[in-house]
């Protein structure tokens, strides 16, 4: 597909910057000796600026949500619940509240799932040519293992939370090191299969987008010394999307 600017990507803009502020909204709310945390500092340090971005992100998805097509938004509606429910307390319990990500390894699979399923869904429902169901699963199949390689290593920040809360993760199941080594093997994995996939189909821009995205993404996961950045996982392993974006972008004119 020919890379297009549509209206819908500010839908998912705004959705996604709502979402992540709500997280930590809740978060705060049920649990406010969480601001104490290094994972907090931004939110308890620019609390008004917090604020701000809550209300901005609800003012931009409600404006968005108003000009999307129904069946856009009919599409989107069970994503959207999974990724609501995700933070949004379902019941409260005598031993706090209880989330979607509380249920054992689910959390990741989550994540993987709902950016695969937007990223995927509307390019196809929108692309000027039809799209062949065993295109779109081998796509769905490669961005998920992508984003299930980035996100192990947040389970792994979290360990300790998560232990605290009993909550079952990879990570606490197999330990740091291990966690670390599947991450790797997947992303291996998939960059080889990548880049001889799209190698074979002679789509030389796609097939060096994943093949720089993909030895770029093990360099953050096998430094330690880019490890130990305060925006690691914020800023490193979250701006490997927008890496393998931006590439995918440049790499296709310049192939075309």
């Amino acid at each position: 597909m020919r890379p297009q600017f549509h209206p819908y990507l500010f839908l998912i803009f705004f959705a996604t910057l709502f979402e992540y502020n709500l997280h930590r909204l809740i978060t705060i709310l049920t649990n406010p000796q969480a601001l104490l945390s290094d994972k907090h500092n931004w939110v308890k340090n620019k609390l008004n600026w917090f604020y701000g971005l809550m209300f901005l992100s609800l003012l931009g998805l409600g404006i968005s949500v108003l000009a999307v097509e129904l069946e856009v938004l009919l599409t989107l509606m069970p994503i959207a619940l999974l990724t609501l429910f995700y933070s949004t307390p379902l019941t409260r319990r005598a031993q706090g509240i209880f989330r979607l990500r509380q249920i054992p390894y689910l959390k990741i699979f989550i994540i993987a799932l709902v950016w695969t399923l937007v990223t995927l869904l509307l390019p196809v429902m929108h692309a000027e040519t039809s799209c062949s169901l065993h295109s779109i699963v081998i796509l769905g199949v490669e961005r998920f293992l992508f984003l299930f390689a980035i996100t192990i290593p947040f389970d792994i920040r979290d360990m300790k939370a998560d232990h605290a809360t009993g909550l079952k993760t990879i990570p606490l199941q197999i330990g740091e090191a291990k966690s670390v080594q599947l991450s790797i093997l997947i992303l291996v994995v998939l960059l080889v299969w990548t880049v001889g996939r799209y190698s074979f189909l002679q789509q030389w821009g796609i097939a060096s987008a994943y093949a720089i995205s993909g030895l770029t993404t093990l360099v953050f996961l096998t430094n330690d010394r880019i490890r130990k950045w305060s925006l690691y996982h914020y800023g490193a392993l979250d701006g490997t999307l927008l890496i393998q974006g931006i590439l995918m972008i440049i790499l296709y004119y310049l192939a075309f």
